[in-house]
């Protein structure tokens, strides 16, 4: 599986995600870097077949009115510290991999997974 992680989430969670053997990048990586328009990021995630994780919830109106982007991880946990964003998708990434097999909508809580079909 391949990600787009947006500006609101640290660069660091790309970084674990590198490090675990996944293509990953982050709106840092890209030309306008955190300014990266929406439209821009669903062009890539389209054309690169990215998830795009995101605490935006633009992107959750995008996908059921428009189809894009390609697939999305919305994550709805509040404000929480780096280290445990980063544990809460560590701890998660199978799962979230697997399901976006099959589905293109998941949330990620604090406390678990929420598929949307």
């Amino acid at each position: 599986m391949k990600y787009l992680i947006d500006a609101q989430l640290p660069k660091r969670l790309s970084v674990a995600l590198q490090n675990i053997g996944y293509d990953s990048v982050h709106t840092l990586d890209l030309p306008d870097q955190n300014r990266t328009k929406d439209r821009y990021i669903n062009t890539v995630s389209l054309k690169e077949q990215r998830v795009v994780i995101s605490k935006d919830s633009d992107f959750i109106d995008s996908i059921l009115i428009s189809g894009k982007p390609f697939k999305l991880l919305y994550v709805a946990t509040g404000n929480i510290s780096n280290t445990k964003l980063l544990k809460l998708f560590l701890d998660n990434i199978q799962e979230i991999d697997h399901s976006f097999a099959t589905y293109r909508l998941i949330e990620l809580t604090p406390e678990t997974l929420i598929i949307h079909q």
